[in-house]
C-alpha cells in the first residue's frame, strides 16, 4: 500500500494543491494530501519540528527555512506566481484599476481596508507608504486574522475593500474581484517548493515535487489565478 505523501502550505496555494493532490492520486496512484494554514503559522511549524515531505511557501519565508536547513539540498524549486488583487463586497459598484490614480482613489473612498498577513499584506502596507497614505489611512487597515481570508471580511461587512492573492478570491461567496494592481503598484509573489528534512520517504516526495512543477499542474495553477514563472 503507498503511504500518503504530507504536505505543508500557505493559504494562497490551498485550492491548487487540493486539485492537484486529487490529480496526482487518480492519474499516479500516490495518495497526497497538503495542510494548509497561514505562512506564517507554516514556518512556524517547520521550525518547531513538524514532520511532513512537502512544503510549498512564499519563496522569501521558504528560501529561509532552507538556509536554516528545513528543506533538502537540491529540491527547492519555483513553482508558480500570483498577482494580488483589489475586490469589493458583491453587488456593490466597480470601479476599474486602470491606473495609480485609481487605485488612489479607491483607497481614499474605502471606510474599512482588509488585507492579510504574510508577504502579500507586507507588500500592500509598502504600497501605502510609497503612496505616501500611511497617515491617511491608518484608522482603516484591517489586517485579517492567519488563516482568515481578507476577502472574507468583506461580505462580513467589516471591510468595504480588499487586497489578496487572486488565488484566494477568485471564488470567495460575497466578494467581486475588481482587477489586479495597475502597473507599477501591481504586486506578484513567487511560490516555491521543496521536500523537507522531515521526510520519511524523501524519494517519493521528490517525485511529487515533480509532478506539481510539470506543464500539466501549470494549467491548474493558470486556471486558479496563478502563472508559471516564465510566463510573460
Amino acid at each position: 500500500m503507498n503511504r500518503e505523501i504530507s504536505g505543508l502550505s500557505s493559504m494562497a496555494t490551498r485550492p491548487i494543491l487540493a486539485e492537484l493532490s486529487e490529480h496526482i492520486r487518480n492519474a499516479h496512484g500516490i495518495p497526497v494530501r497538503f495542510e494548509a494554514a497561514g505562512g506564517v503559522e507554516t514556518a512556524r511549524r517547520v521550525r518547531e519540528g513538524a514532520e511532513a515531505d512537502l512544503l510549498v511557501l512564499a519563496d522569501g519565508a521558504l528560501s529561509a527555512l532552507a538556509k536554516e536547513g528545513h528543506l533538502l539540498p537540491d529540491t527547492v524549486r519555483p513553482l508558480w506566481i500570483s498577482q494580488v488583487v483589489a475586490a469589493v463586497p458583491e453587488g456593490a459598484p466597480i470601479t476599474a484599476l486602470g491606473s495609480a490614480s485609481d487605485l488612489r482613489t479607491a483607497l481614499l473612498s474605502a471606510r474599512s481596508i482588509a488585507y492579510s498577513t504574510g508577504p502579500s499584506g507586507t507588500a500592500l502596507i509598502d504600497l501605502i507608504s510609497r503612496l505616501d497614505l500611511t497617515d491617511t489611512l491608518a484608522g482603516r487597515l484591517v489586517q485579517a486574522p492567519p488563516g482568515v481570508p481578507a476577502g472574507s471580511l468583506l461580505s462580513s461587512g467589516q471591510a468595504d475593500l480588499a487586497f489578496q492573492q487572486h488565488s484566494e478570491l477568485m471564488d470567495l461567496p460575497g466578494a467581486a474581484v475588481i482587477g489586479p494592481l495597475p502597473g507599477d503598484t501591481a504586486i506578484s509573489s513567487l511560490f516555491s517548493a521543496g521536500v523537507l528534512t522531515s521526510s520519511t520517504q524523501p524519494t517519493r516526495a521528490l517525485e511529487v515535487l515533480d509532478l506539481l512543477a510539470s506543464d500539466t499542474s501549470t494549467k491548474t495553477a493558470r486556471a486558479r489565478g496563478m502563472r508559471a514563472p516564465g510566463d510573460e
